[in-house]
């Protein structure tokens, strides 16, 4: 794409012909994106509602849940927009901060799913400590970190490519994640290099940090008493199922970035979901069942008594 008046737009490389079946697409994604706010929200309404929801466990729920609402809005109208489009573009700053967004938020998911790690170890191994050691100050603090360091990193990584030449203008996905480095003419030894720091600090540790934590709790619950096995099981179990999800999540994303151009398109469109899709609504869900005290709360809304 030309630059005009001083701003640059890259295309996005659609994997499916829009254009037959645009009405369809659009009223599809617009559902699902009601459903995912829908869902998500109400679980964080139950946790702001509910004073025995105050606890630091469920605030890093709303948290994680809040971050799906953000991931979703990041996307989901810029792609609904698109479907109703001749052409799918848009200008090389909206794409960076797209990107700058999407990674930050989805990086921030690492570290509060390793706060809750935290959480269900001290509550687990320590629960006299409990109280002491997870205070409001705490929490605080851990949702500050969640939020600020993915941010600073992705910073870097956008600002960095802001001032990149670009020798392509044309991203092979449906949205701007790290595929505008694919854009550049050469990637600069900054980015590379960050890339790789940012991969450890926001990926890497979070992730060795959760799966010692919860190895620490499993060996603690196995050597206790029935009640304390049941505890762990019940609050720890959905924390690591959604782990297991952001982890396919980011590689997915990571695939779709480095694959080459006739990498079968039903695969794309399998991983596109993914992303998309299934990662914004599987969160609510196992959540929503899995957690004892919110589930109650759950089937006590209008329209969901059995």
């Amino acid at each position: 794409m030309e630059k005009e008046l001083n701003v640059t737009y890259v295309t996005l490389d659609w994997y499916v012909e829009v254009n037959k079946y645009r009405y369809v697409y659009f009223f599809t994604m617009f559902i699902l994106y009601i459903l995912i706010i829908c869902s998500n929200s109400a679980i964080v309404y139950l946790i702001w509602i509910h004073k025995n929801l105050h606890e630091p466990m469920y605030i890093f729920i709303a948290a994680l849940l809040l971050n799906c609402v953000l991931y979703s809005t990041i996307i989901y109208p810029k792609l609904l927009i698109d479907f109703l489009s001749e052409k799918q573009v848009t200008s090389y700053s909206a794409c960076l901060f797209q990107f700058f967004m999407f990674y930050t938020v989805g990086m921030s998911e690492f570290f509060l799913l390793a706060a809750m790690a935290y959480d269900r170890y001290v509550a687990i191994c320590k629960p006299l400590h409990y109280q002491t050691i997870m205070t409001k100050s705490t929490v605080s603090i851990f949702l500050v970190i969640a939020w600020f360091v993915p941010a600073s990193h992705v910073a870097v990584q956008a600002i960095a490519s802001a001032d990149a030449k670009l020798c392509d203008f044309n991203i092979k996905g449906i949205f701007c994640n790290n595929a505008v480095y694919t854009l550049q003419c050469a990637r600069s030894r900054l980015i590379t290099v960050f890339g790789l720091v940012c991969l450890l600090n926001l990926v890497i540790l979070p992730m060795l940090f959760i799966v010692f934590t919860y190895t620490k709790i499993f060996i603690v619950s196995y050597r206790s008493c029935k009640e304390i096995k049941k505890k762990a099981a019940e609050t720890c179990l959905p924390h690591l199922l959604v782990l297991m999800s952001l982890t396919m999540f980011f590689v997915y994303d990571i695939i779709m970035a480095r694959v080459e151009s006739n990498f079968p398109k039903t695969a794309r469109i399998i991983m596109t979901l993914q992303i998309v899709l299934y990662h914004p609504l599987f969160n609510p869900f196992i959540y929503g069942l899995k957690m004892k005290e919110i589930s109650k709360h759950l089937k006590r809304l209008p329209g969901m008594n059995t």
